[in-house]
């Protein structure tokens, strides 16, 4: 499915002529400006599965941003922004192909991250709780309590629960089992799997990050079965081979001057991996 059809940036010749008419001459740095344009990367037309792939500094990640605030997705995590933002993103143009639905957004790996750090928390406050649980078990169950007044009725049932359960039982009663804590591969997984809905234009950076190779493949065909099944839309930037492999994925090579199109297979950061188990190949064998 494609909902985003065509986006395109201001190319050089545009940016010349804002700085031009620019009057606001304190400021040294004209972020988004100047990112895209030194390697000619003025225009995406898009498939169910688009990537784009480069090095640090290639302008991936804000090729994203600038994609999802003009298209004014659902995001959770802040971002690099500037006061010229606003004005870059008034040059740039959209073209839709069906309506972008409203449960679409950007997952980060800071979206990832908390996701994880948040569950991490939960838990620990869970563990001190239950720490305090065991403590009122013993004072509650060998205490001499009598009821007083009617302010004392909480503590009469704490007293007369604990004098009828076991210690794990009464903890059991009294506090939410934990949140399960999986591994951090397994969390940014289910991460994804949770947020990725049918009908949808979803923006990935980068979300191999905290993936073994084994997640990042299970990560691969979900996004395949997504795009094929789910009526699902992707702009993904990534150096994963596994990614990158996606079928029917068209990829920007950002390391290009000017941006080309190419086959997985020919990007440079593949073609290292190539190189590296061909030279090793043999050690496989024994």
């Amino acid at each position: 499915m494609v909902y985003l059809n065509i986006f395109t940036f201001p190319n050089d010749e545009m940016e010349f002529n804002f700085f031009m008419d620019v009057k606001r001459t304190c400021y040294d740095v004209f972020y988004p400006f100047k990112v895209l344009s030194m390697n000619g990367f003025e225009r995406i037309d898009f498939e169910p599965v688009t990537i784009l792939y480069g090095g640090n500094g290639s302008g991936k990640s804000t090729a994203l941003n600038v994609i999802a605030e003009k298209t004014g997705i659902q995001r959770d995590s802040i971002y690099n922004k500037s006061n010229f933002y606003p004005d870059y993103l008034n040059m740039c143009e959209m073209h839709l192909k069906a309506e972008i639905p409203e449960n679409s957004r950007i997952i980060t790996s800071d979206d990832v991250f908390d996701y994880m750090l948040n569950v991490r928390n939960l838990n620990e406050g869970i563990d001190q709780k239950r720490d305090k649980l065991f403590e009122e078990y013993l004072d509650a169950k060998y205490s001499q309590f009598q009821m007083k007044s009617l302010s004392d009725y909480e503590q009469l049932k704490t007293a007369n629960l604990a004098k009828s359960k076991s210690q794990s039982r009464f903890v059991r009663k009294k506090l939410m089992a934990n949140v399960r804590e999986y591994s951090n591969g397994e969390s940014a997984f289910l991460y994804f799997t949770e947020k990725i809905e049918e009908k949808g234009l979803y923006i990935l950076d980068e979300p191999e990050n905290s993936l073994s190779p084994k997640r990042q493949m299970e990560l691969m065909t979900f996004i395949e079965d997504a795009a094929r099944f789910w009526n699902c839309q992707f702009i993904i930037s990534t150096h994963s081979p596994f990614l990158l492999a996606m079928r029917g994925a068209k990829i920007y090579d950002l390391d290009e001057n000017p941006v080309d199109v190419k086959r997985w297979t020919r990007l440079e950061n593949v073609r290292t991996y190539f190189e590296f188990f061909k030279r090793h190949k043999n050690e496989f064998l024994n």
